[in-house]
């Protein structure tokens, strides 16, 4: 039996997904690497804000000793392969809360200075930070605040204070995962 030249059949197995393509897979692949690229170009305590996979990191490092073009030239080209497993919209967030250019991280940290302040003049600010944060550690929360609020009384350095700022700090502006998913198994061994 002889297939008719619109039959569905014949169109519906040419429009199977075939995935990105070559093309495709190149521009990210350089994109990747531009980003591993803005990553070693950061200063040492930006870089170190950055939660990067262990060996990831160690590239990067390794990047930075480097002299001889040729050299740096294929380490970046390691780099940006490494880096393909990461969310690229991830890895330019992390880049910008550790420069101070994510707006979500200034909103954060605005949010972070004034609750604390507010945490330090009052117990009711205190209790409505816990009723909207119902993960909190609330002991944890409850004996920095008594701590930095004892240090303000004794006019000590602010010690408790800061802490008690990165602790909220952290409620406020969650962690960024890197990775996309992939395990390392589904990813392809030669690329």
């Amino acid at each position: 039996m002889k297939r008719a030249f619109y039959d569905t059949r014949a169109v519906d197995e040419q429009d199977e997904d075939l995935g990105p393509s070559k093309s495709q897979k190149k521009r990210d692949s350089e994109a990747m690497q531009k980003l591993g690229q803005e990553l070693a170009r950061l200063p040492a305590d930006q870089f170190e804000r950055i939660d990067l996979p262990e060996d990831i990191r160690e590239a990067i490092v390794e990047y930075q000793r480097m002299k001889s073009f040729g050299a740096m030239r294929r380490q970046m080209q390691l780099i940006g392969k490494l880096m393909r497993r990461l969310e690229a919209n991830a890895v330019r967030e992390a880049i910008d809360r550790a420069t101070g250019e994510s707006r979500a991280a200034v909103a954060a940290h605005h949010r972070a200075e004034r609750a604390r302040e507010a945490m330090l003049a009052s117990d009711e600010a205190l209790t409505a930070y816990v009723e909207q944060h119902p993960e909190v550690d609330v002991q944890r929360l409850r004996q920095l605040v008594r701590a930095a609020r004892k240090e303000k009384e004794a006019a000590k350095p602010p010690k408790s204070a800061r802490e008690l700022y990165r602790f909220i700090h952290a409620l406020e502006l969650p962690p960024i995962v890197l990775e996309d998913g992939l395990n390392a198994k589904d990813e392809p061994e030669h690329t």
